[in-house]
């Protein structure tokens, strides 16, 4: 896959007033609803006679969609992006990459440290993903353009973040309490968010795991539309490739991958 928006490239060479500007611009060509090829009426619902409850079954019961996950790992100054690809919850491609950073971790500007060993990576990739699942946050960012959006933009690909914790913006609820499986708490922007108005749904939290235990909990995912996703749909889709893990098997997987690359880098 090769960029089709080249002009949002992320380049470390730029100032930081030049990188936030760029953000907007992204955040202004971003989607944040729904265009995918995949059916989000169909993503997480039961089967009937005929049809397999499988992840987003097309409208008309061709192949199950495939979905990418992204992850990323370091050696020193170096980011190594790992790309695993499923199809009905089964590896069909995994691909890596790895490329120099070339600035410090900036909160709010992941993507020009990380984004350039991801389009590399993507670079390599035979398969067209339906949608990727990138960990890092879309929309719940500070100019709406976190690390999902930047490359799901860039890429003209349905995207979505999923982060681990929160960058910005209000949660209707705390997210320190313990909460069952499937709860969603939807996330608005705030001040802290400068191209939305306050009360804009830019995500939810979602629980997807929970300890049994009254004395342990686990915290939800901070989940966003990146690209050309709606916030619900985004977290239909993390439900909907979670299996018994609290991270997408995606996302997962791509974790688990980024490691082991990682340690093939001298």
């Amino acid at each position: 896959m090769e960029p089709v928006r080249p002009e949002f490239v992320p380049d470390p060479s730029l100032s930081q007033a030049e990188m936030e500007a760029l953000q907007r611009d992204i955040a202004d060509a971003a989607r944040f609803e729904d265009d995918l090829a995949v059916s989000p009426a169909r993503i997480g619902s039961e089967p009937t006679d005929t049809e397999q409850a499988t992840l987003g079954e097309t409208c008309d019961g061709a192949e199950p969609p495939i979905v990418a996950g992204v992850d990323q790992a370091f050696v020193g100054d170096r980011a190594v992006s790992a790309i695993v690809v499923l199809r009905d919850g089964e590896v069909v491609e995994r691909v890596h990459a790895v490329e120099r950073t070339e600035i410090p971790y900036i909160p709010g500007l992941l993507s020009f440290r990380e984004g350039g060993a991801i389009l590399a990576a993507f670079a390599e990739l035979s398969h067209e993903p339906d949608v990727i699942l990138v960990d890092g946050s879309g929309r719940i960012h500070f100019r709406e353009a976190g690390l999902a959006t930047h490359v799901g933009v860039t890429l003209d690909v349905p995207a979505v973040g999923v982060a681990k914790s929160l960058l910005c913006g209000t949660p209707d609820r705390s997210l320190d309490e313990k909460y069952p499986v499937g709860t969603r708490i939807p996330i608005t922007a705030d001040e802290s968010v400068e191209t939305c108005a306050d009360g804009t749904r830019i995500g939810h939290a979602v629980q997807t795991r929970q300890y049994d235990s009254r004395n342990r909990h686990i915290n939800p995912l901070i989940v966003s539309p990146g690209h050309r996703v709606a916030a619900s749909t985004a977290a239909d889709l993390v439900e909907a490739t979670t299996d018994g893990y609290k991270l997408p098997e995606p996302t997962r997987l791509a974790d688990s991958y980024a490691d082991e690359a990682k340690a093939s880098v001298e």
